[in-house]
Parts: C-alpha cells; structure tokens; sequence
C-alpha cells in the first residue's frame, strides 16, 4: 500500500538517532554557506537529484523533491540496520542491513535480497556470526560518492556505463567483517567483490563489535594484504583508473613462536585497480603502503582536472603528517612531489570536491570544535574552519554530491562512527 508523507509528519517516522526523538530544527547561515539539519521525517540516508531514500522503523520510503515529502511506506523490518544505500542513474536503489544487501528497481514498491559473487562467479555468502546480533557492517562505507561514468565499462560494445564501486568500512562495530571492494556495472541487479583484502589476526570473529585476536578468520586467505577497513574508493577518469585507501594502524603479526618470529604488517595502503570490461576482470596493485600517522592514512580521494586530492586521517604517534594534499596520480608514493594546500590541525578522513568548491570535515574525538567543517570556495585557494556548535559533537562523513538544489547531504556521527542525525550544507553563490 503506498502513501505520501510531508516532512511535518515526522511525530510518526522520527528516526533521527534511529528511532529516537527528532531534535529540534537547526538552520544557519555563515560566510561561505547555509546549514540545516534534516527535517522531521525518515532519516534521509542517501540522494540524488530529486530523488532521496530514507527510512523509519520498520519501513523504507522514496521522495522525489528532496526530503519534502516521501512516498512508498514499504514494509522493511530491518529497517534500523540499514548502513549503505545508493540511487543509481537508472533509478534503482540498491540498500542494505548490516551483512545483506537489497535491490529495489521499482521506487521500493518492492525489493529483494542480493546476493553477491565472488571474483570467479561463486556465491559470496557472509559468515556465521558468533553474536547474530552482530553481524558484521559488509557493505557500510565512510565515503558517500559511489558511482561515477566509467570508459568502456560495458565489455560488448565499449560504452560508457555507470561504474557502482564501494568498499566498506567495518571492524569498529557491528561486528568482525571481512573486508572488501564491491562494484556493479548493471544498476546494481549483479553486484561482485573487485578486490577482497586477507585475513586480519586482529579483526577475528570473536562476537564483539569490532572482533579480536580469537574467533573465527575471515577475509581471503591467499591475499597477504590485510586492513581494518576501507577508508574510500574514487575514479580518475583520465587514467580511467580506481584508487582505494585504508585504514588503520601497524600490526605486529606472529609467524611462529616467540615474539622473534613477529614482523610488523601496515593496515594502511593505497591501492590502483584497472577494469577490463571484456573479460569482467579486475588487476589491483598496492602502491603505498605506510604508517598511521602519514598522509597515506587518509581519505577523501578525488581527482579534478587529472589531479589527486586527498585528506590525511594521520594519528598515532607524533608528529603527524595531516592536511589536504594535491600531486599527480603518479606521484603518490613520491611526498616531495605532494602540495600541501591547508592543515587543518586535525585528522580526517571525508572530503568531496564538487564545481570549485571543497567541503571536509573533522573527526569529532579528534577536534576542539564540535561540528568542525573545513571549507574552501576556490579550490584550495583559501580555507575557513567552522564549528557548527548547534548540532553537538558530531563527526560529518558519508558527504553526497548535491542534490538538484544545490544542498551536500552528510551523516552526522556521535564519537565518530555512531548514526546519530543528518545534515544539508549549501554553498554560497559568490557575492550572496
């Protein structure tokens, strides 16, 4: 049965920190920008052009103008699970629910279960949790832009199609996750691993929300690379190439007995991966690997005009190396090569480029500010740091292109990985 909902009828749906009460309204408007929380309603999880997907307990919902109202109601009782959801250009929605993944073609009059496949074809099917409570976040990711037009994606006639490309971000809670990239190529009807990262000793499956040192393995047991997870995965359509980065610290990793037998192993890599659309096949190749407080644990890849940009998530010991950085695809393994544009003092691991203008974030545990958001309307020209105090300490992430007006839709996290709330930023037309 479908119905329609205005943003006013919020009392019904209120999800914001899932399920909890909507906080009040939060609107504002600073040099560079206007702010606003999400209006009351379904918590809006993901966007494009008009079109917004969000959900309540227990229920799944479609707008097409932008949050103001929402169609559809559809029943969907993992609904408070959901960590990952995509609009693909064909208008398919592609969501899921901690460790499955669902696939609506029909503006979520209805939807089903995905299954996904492995490199060679076989069914990707997801362990068995020791606390079913906590499966595992397979298919959540930090960054929020996941689909780009690819060259010759379709291997029969060399078109471009829309390239679907994601990795996760897991291992913190909901579970020990093995960690992998995930793309489609036909709006999200067949979904495959690109690359799946090996066995971490420290992410085992143990039932607690980020696994341990006990439990069960999980990941690819032939790929000595392991990572706790997956900070971002960006396309350079000039190399008509993928770059992904990791996350998170230097492992000691024991081959034998006694701590004499031990090796220190990096979780922190940037890896290159080419498509080839005829044979449906993926060739990866780690480029850097380094440690926790570099430049090379980051995020926010992003590629204008042939260049790479990107944003140093570095901590651990000190010094830290952190900044938003700009160099020549070529040249990321060569820091003398790196410009650094602006330090913002703090690590952070979300940043979009979108028409000239920069948007990233801080790391809320990791900042002085509550809301701490980094801004520069000139391509790294100038920058401005805001805190936007009203919205309490939050860490922004999972930032969308704009919508068809005008406005960035970004998660809002407590600590900096906890759903807690949703906010719209909207650039300022120069001389308003």
């Amino acid at each position: 049965m479908s119905t329609t909902l205005t943003a006013a009828a919020g009392g019904a749906l209120a999800t914001h920190a899932i399920g909890k009460e909507a906080p009040p309204p939060t609107t504002g408007s600073i040099a560079h920008f206007l702010y606003r929380r999400q209006p009351a309603g379904p918590f809006i999880d993901s966007q494009r052009g008009d079109k917004a997907f969000g959900y309540a307990d227990g229920k799944i919902f479609l707008s097409e103008d932008n949050g103001r109202t929402w169609t559809g109601g559809t029943a969907f009782a993992d609904a408070r699970n959901i960590v990952f959801s995509c609009i693909l250009g064909n208008g398919n929605i592609l969501f899921s629910a901690m460790a499955k993944l669902y696939l609506s073609t029909d503006n979520l009059k209805t939807y089903r279960q995905i299954t996904v496949k492995d490199a060679d074809g076989k069914d990707y099917i997801p362990h068995t949790p020791k606390n079913p409570a906590r499966p595992g976040w397979y298919f959540h990711s930090l960054d929020g832009v996941h689909t780009w037009n690819m060259k010759g994606a379709n291997g029969r006639n060399a078109k471009d199609v829309e390239m679907l490309i994601w990795g996760n971000y897991c291992n913190v809670i909901g579970g020990a996750t093995p960690v992998n990239i995930y793309y489609s190529t036909d709006g999200g009807k067949t979904v495959k691993i690109a690359y799946s990262f090996g066995q971490n000793p420290y992410n085992r499956d143990n039932g607690s929300g980020g696994g341990g040192t006990t439990g069960t393995r999980l990941g690819n047991p032939d790929n000595r690379v392991i990572c706790r997870h997956i900070h971002c995965v960006s396309y350079n359509p000039a190399e008509n190439a993928f770059y992904a980065c990791t996350g998170d610290h230097d492992k000691l990793i024991v081959k034998g007995k006694g701590k004499e037998k031990s090796e220190k192993t990096r979780e922190c890599h940037w890896l290159r991966g080419t498509y080839n659309a005829g044979a449906d096949k993926w060739s990866w190749k780690v480029i850097v690997s380094a440690s926790p407080n570099s430049r090379y644990k980051s995020g926010g890849i992003n590629f204008v005009d042939g260049k790479l940009y990107w944003i140093a998530d570095a901590n651990g010991p000190k010094p830290h190396d952190r900044g938003v950085f700009r160099c020549d695809p070529a040249d990321i393994a060569n820091p003398a090569k790196h410009t650094r544009l602006f330090n913002p003092g703090v690590e952070s691991a979300n940043m979009i480029i979108h028409n000239g203008a920069i948007l990233a974030s801080h790391c809320a545990p990791a900042s002085p500010m509550a809301t701490g958001i980094i801004y520069s309307p000139d391509m790294g020209k100038t920058w401005r740091q805001y805190d936007l105090k009203a919205f309490g300490r939050r860490s922004p992430c999972r930032i969308n292109r704009p919508n068809a007006e005008g406005w960035f839709r970004m998660d809002l996290r407590s600590g900096w990985v906890t759903p807690a709330d949703v906010m719209f930023i909207k650039p300022k037309k120069k001389g308003s």
